[in-house]
């Protein structure tokens, strides 16, 4: 009866909940290294495969603004008589008609999206170059590798468009699938093993008691030699 009390009013089991806490973490950790083990799969096809991934690239960017803008579109009409109404009518309507043009047009989009890209290397990698040997800092050095790899990445997509619209953006998209990927593996596999550092081992079974020996009966030599003493 004392210990069905003691069973019955027993408190919390706080190791138990670190275990059980511990278990859920590690499973989801484990599904966060399994995700980036997609992605890094993904990645990896893409630059196998670099006009189906610019092409898939395209689409998802487009697809990603006509639901911005249709999702901008509505939370405009909730907001009717605002100050902003207006202005978040024709951002959602700018968003949704790139959204459609992209998606009906995937491969001029995907040249005009490299044609600004290859500007934006050029004048990147240009201004660092100048405000590098203005300034010569401290980064002098990498500050001006920078620069200089900038500029000559932008002359080489520049040189060769609208050819290299067909794998930069697939490219690009596809190193970016990567090195997401590897960094959920990463973060994944990192926080199971932190995880299991800081969770309390499983309590071990306690043996169970030896039962006492039951002493024997005594043969009829041993009787008779105990009532000859007496």
């Amino acid at each position: 009866m004392a210990k069905d009390a003691r069973e019955t009013h027993a408190g919390p089991d706080p190791v138990g909940d670190m275990r059980r806490e511990g278990k859920r973490l590690r499973r989801d950790f484990s599904w966060l290294a399994v995700l980036g083990a997609l992605l890094v799969l993904g990645g990896v096809v893409g630059l196998v495969y670099t006009g189906l991934a610019t092409l898939t690239s395209m689409l998802l960017f487009g697809w990603l603004l006509l639901i911005g803008g249709v999702v901008g579109l509505l939370h405009a009409i909730q907001s009717r008589g605002t100050s902003y109404f207006w202005l978040a009518v024709v951002v959602a309507a700018l968003n949704i008609a790139a959204g459609v043009v992209v998606i009906r047009h995937p491969e001029g989009s995907a040249e005009a999206l490299t044609m600004f890209a290859a500007l934006l290397f050029l004048t990147g990698g240009l201004f660092r170059l100048v405000g590098s040997v203005v300034v010569r800092g401290p980064q002098f050095g990498w500050t001006l590798l920078q620069g200089a790899f900038g500029l000559l990445l932008g002359l080489l997509v520049l040189f060769d468009w609208p050819e290299s619209s067909r794998y930069v953006l697939g490219v690009f998209f596809s190193l970016a699938l990567l090195f997401d990927g590897l960094g959920l593996i990463a973060i994944g596999v990192g926080g199971r093993r932190i995880v299991g550092m800081v969770t309390p081992p499983p309590a071990e079974p306690e043996p169970a008691p030896a039962a006492p020996a039951e002493p024997s009966d005594p043969g009829p030599s041993e009787s008779a030699h105990d009532q000859s003493k007496n």
